[in-house]
């Protein structure tokens, strides 16, 4: 499990699609696998992933999770949806879980605090601030006419 979990992470630090597809069975479930690494990296080239902690390895099968910690610049447009590069430096921590079979992961869930990046990306405004106040009036404003 160390071994796969080096070459998990050093495959996804390549930035290099086909490292991280071959540790995939060809039925993986997880959507857009190819798309989604072609449109990260190349809105954030510089994107490193460290390991936190991990693996912790499942008792009753083969399935594993890790924790990370990621880092990155946005330099290029996010597409999609079209967020056009802000040149923020970001750092955010996750979660992998993963299910495998035959040395490869077969089934893949990532989870991050995605309101967290959009904050950094200055996306959303931050807790507290005027910005966020005023979107909140917005949205309390606009469930009212929607009621009525």
């Amino acid at each position: 499990m160390d071994e796969f979990a080096e070459r998990w992470g050093n495959a996804w630090n390549a930035h290099d699609p086909a490292q991280v597809l071959e540790l995939l069975t060809d039925d993986i479930v997880y959507d857009d696998v190819r798309e989604f690494l072609d449109h990260g990296w190349r809105a954030f080239p510089d994107l490193t992933f460290e390991l936190i902690a991990g693996p912790h390895v499942a008792s009753d099968g083969p399935r594993a999770a890790y924790w990370w910690k990621a880092t990155a610049t946005h330099q290029a447009p996010l597409d999609p949806p079209g967020i056009p590069a802000t040149g923020k430096h970001i750092e955010f921590d996750g979660v992998d879980i993963h299910e495998y079979r035959d040395g490869k992961v077969a089934k893949l869930r990532i989870i991050v605090n995605m309101n967290d990046i959009a904050m950094q990306l200055g996306l959303l405004p931050a807790p507290g601030s005027t910005a966020e106040k005023v979107m909140v009036g917005m949205q309390k404003l606009r469930s009212r006419l929607t009621r009525s």
